[in-house]
C-alpha cells in the first residue's frame, strides 16, 4: 500500500487474509498514513464550500474548514501538504496542541450567504468566546464575520470539534475535525526498556519515529510506538444536493442584504446515507497517500501499518449521525480513554488501566476514544518467520530467546524481534520450501485450485526469502532444504512485487454490511487494511 525502502535486499511476499480480488489488486497502490495536522496554540479556520469526490465518480457539494492562519506542519507533515494553505478540507485540519496550553481558534464564515451563521463546539473544554453573535449553543460567526474561541487544553488525548449551529445540516455537510492534545509529561518507562528497544529497532532498519509523543497520556500504561487517527462519518447525497441547489437558487436574493429569501430550507430527514467515510474518504480512496493531488479537499487517508509487537495507538472519533461498529481484524483493541478521560483501574489507578478489550470499536457520534492495537503472531501455531533449524542449515540461524512473557524482545536488531518463541521453528507446510523444515501441522492447498490460487498472494511467512518459500528453490540453496515445486503462486501475480512492500494484510471494516459499500456497490465505504511487515521493511510515513 505504500512504497517502502529496504535496508537489505531481502525478498518477501504478502499474505492476503481477505478473499476479495478487488481488494487484493488495490493493495498495490502507494500510500502513507499517520496523524498529520498542524501544531500551535493559535489557529485560524475558515468555513467554506467545495466539492469532494467519491470512488463511484461522484462530486459531492460539501462544506469544510480551511486552515487560514497559525500553526506549523506536524513533524511528519508531507512536503506536498501545507500547514495553513487556505484549502477547505474534510475532515477539518487536525489541531495538535500540548496539554495545559491556552488555545485560540478564530473562525471566519466564508460559507454561502444562504447558509447563515456558523460556529464551532469544543466538547470537553471550558471555552470563552469573543466577537460574533449569540447562538443556541455558542457564539456564532455571521456570513463574512468572525468569532474567536479560547480554551485551556486541560486533558490529553483525542478530541472532536464540530459546528454548533444547525448541526443536522452543517455537520452533515462536513464541518468537523479533531484535536490531539499531547500530554505535558511522559512516563519514564515510555522512553526506556521495551519502548527504547523499539526505537533501537527502528533506527537499525533506517526508520523514522513518526509519533507525536511517546505516550498518549501521562500514565505508564499509555506508551505507544505508532499512531493513526480515524474519523468516521456518513453522508446522504440528497441533503448535499438540496443544499447546492438552494445555494444556487437563492444567490440573487442574497445579493441584497436582509432579503428574507436568502436562506436554506434543507430537509435533513428522512436520512439515507449512501457514502461511509474514514477521514473523509471511502475505500479504496482512503488507501491512497495523504495529500494526494486527486483529493484536494480530502487530505487525510486511512492506511495503518506496523511491525510485529508494536503498540499502535488508534485515535478514533465518531463524527456523523450514526453509530458505526468498526472491526479491527487481527486482535482486539484495548481502550485507554474516552473523550480524554483515562479509564484507570479502581484497585491501582496509578499503575493500571481498566479499559475494555473491544472486538469492534463502536464509534458513537461525537465521542472520541484512544485505544491500543498490537499483533505479534502469537496463536498462529506456526512460525511466521519460517526459520531454519540449526540442524538443517547452520549458516542460517535466527534464535528466539523468550522473555518473561514469551517474546523475543532481547534482540531489537533481529528480523524476528518480538517473535512469540513458543512457535519458533514450527513450519506451516508439510512440504515446505526455503527456510522451514519438513513436517508442519498443515498442507497448503494446491496453487492451481482456483479458490486458493486466484486469491492468494504469496506465502504464509514474514521475514527473509519468503518468495523462495512460495515458489521453490533457487540455485545454490542448501541440499535437502527445498522440494521439487512451489506450493503457492509466484509473488507478484496478484500482490505487488517482492522487491517492494510485503507482509500480512488484515482487513479493517465496518460490521454493518451496508457501510462497506459505496452507493450500494461492494467493496467500498468504511474499509481499509492493516499491514503487518517484518522488521527489515521500512515503514515510511512521509509523502
Amino acid at each position: 500500500m505504500r512504497t517502502t525502502k529496504m535496508k537489505k535486499a531481502i525478498s518477501n511476499v504478502r499474505l492476503f487474509l481477505a478473499p476479495i480480488l478487488a481488494v487484493a489488486l488495490l493493495l498495490t497502490a502507494t500510500a502513507h498514513a499517520a496523524a498529520p495536522g498542524v501544531k500551535g496554540t493559535s489557529f485560524g479556520l475558515a468555513a467554506s464550500a467545495a466539492f469532494i469526490s467519491q470512488p463511484d465518480g461522484s462530486l459531492v457539494y460539501s462544506w469544510g474548514y480551511a486552515c487560514s492562519s497559525g500553526g506549523t506542519a506536524a513533524p511528519f507533515g508531507p512536503a506536498t501538504g501545507s500547514a495553513c494553505g487556505g484549502t477547505m478540507q474534510i475532515p477539518g485540519p487536525t489541531l495538535i496542541v500540548t496539554q495545559g496550553a491556552t488555545v485560540t481558534v478564530t473562525l471566519t464564515n466564508n460559507l454561502p450567504a444562504a447558509a447563515g451563521n456558523t460556529s464551532i463546539l469544543f466538547p470537553g473544554f471550558d471555552v470563552t468566546t469573543s466577537g460574533g453573535a449569540a447562538g443556541l449553543l455558542t457564539q456564532e460567526a455571521a456570513h463574512g464575520g468572525t468569532v474567536s474561541y479560547t480554551f485551556t487544553a486541560s486533558t490529553a488525548g483525542t478530541h472532536a470539534y464540530y459546528s454548533g449551529t444547525q448541526g443536522d445540516l452543517q455537520v452533515e455537510m462536513g464541518l468537523y475535525g479533531a484535536i490531539i492534545v499531547i500530554p505535558s509529561a511522559i512516563p519514564a518507562n515510555c522512553t526506556s526498556g521495551l519502548a527504547a528497544s523499539n526505537l533501537t529497532a527502528e533506527g537499525f532498519w533506517g526508520e523514522t519515529d513518526f509519533r507525536l509523543a511517546a505516550a498518549a497520556y501521562n500514565h505508564p500504561k499509555a506508551c505507544y510506538d505508532r499512531e493513526y487517527l480515524f474519523q468516521f462519518s456518513e453522508m446522504d447525497p440528497r441533503i448535499h444536493r438540496q443544499a447546492e441547489e438552494q445555494v444556487v437558487a437563492t444567490a440573487a436574493f442574497c445579493a441584497t442584504a436582509g432579503d428574507t429569501r436568502c436562506q436554506l430550507e434543507v430537509a435533513t430527514e428522512p436520512y439515507h446515507p449512501a457514502y461511509y467515510l474514514i477521514n473523509g474518504r471511502s475505500m479504496p480512496d482512503d488507501m491512497d497517500p495523504n495529500y494526494a493531488a486527486e483529493y484536494p479537499h480530502q487530505p487525510y487517508n486511512g492506511n495503518p501499518h506496523m511491525h510485529p509487537g508494536e503498540q499502535v495507538l488508534l485515535r478514533i472519533i465518531g463524527q456523523g449521525r450514526w453509530q458505526h461498529p468498526f472491526h479491527e481484524h487481527g486482535n482486539h483493541v484495548r481502550i485507554l480513554a474516552r473523550d480524554g478521560n483515562l479509564i484507570v483501574s479502581q484497585s491501582d489507578p496509578v499503575n493500571s488501566l481498566g479499559g475494555p478489550l473491544l472486538f469492534t470499536t463502536t464509534t458513537t457520534p461525537g465521542v472520541a476514544m484512544d485505544g491500543i492495537f498490537y499483533w505479534t503472531g502469537r496463536g498462529l501455531n506456526w512460525d511466521p518467520y519460517g526459520h531454519k533449524p540449526a540442524s538443517r542449515d547452520p549458516l542460517a540461524k535466527l534464535p528466539c530467546t523468550p522473555d518473561a512473557n514469551g517474546y523475543n524482545t532481547g534482540a531489537p536488531t533481529a528480523i524476528n524481534y518480538f517473535e512469540w518463541c513458543q512457535d519458533h521453528n514450527k513450519p506451516v507446510q508439510t512440504a515446505p520450501f526455503g527456510d522451514v523444515a519438513d513436517g508442519g501441522p498443515v498442507t497448503l492447498p494446491d496453487a492451481n485450485i482456483f479458490t486458493n490460487g486466484a486469491w492468494y498472494g504469496g506465502s504464509p511467512y514474514l521475514g527473509p526469502n519468503a518468495t523462495l518459500r512460495a515458489t521453490g528453490c533457487s540455485a545454490g540453496a542448501p541440499a535437502g532444504s527445498c522440494g521439487a515445486t512451489g506450493s503457492t503462486p509466484p509473488s507478484g501475480t496478484i500482490a505487488n512485487p517482492p522487491a517492494s512492500e510485503a507482509g500480512f494484510a488484515f482487513m479493517w471494516h465496518s460490521h454493518n454490511e451496508r457501510e462497506i459499500t459505496t452507493n450500494n456497490i461492494f467493496p467500498g465505504g468504511m474499509m481499509m487494511m492493516m499491514l503487518v511487515d517484518s522488521r527489515e521493511f521500512q515503514i515510511d510515513e512521509t509523502n
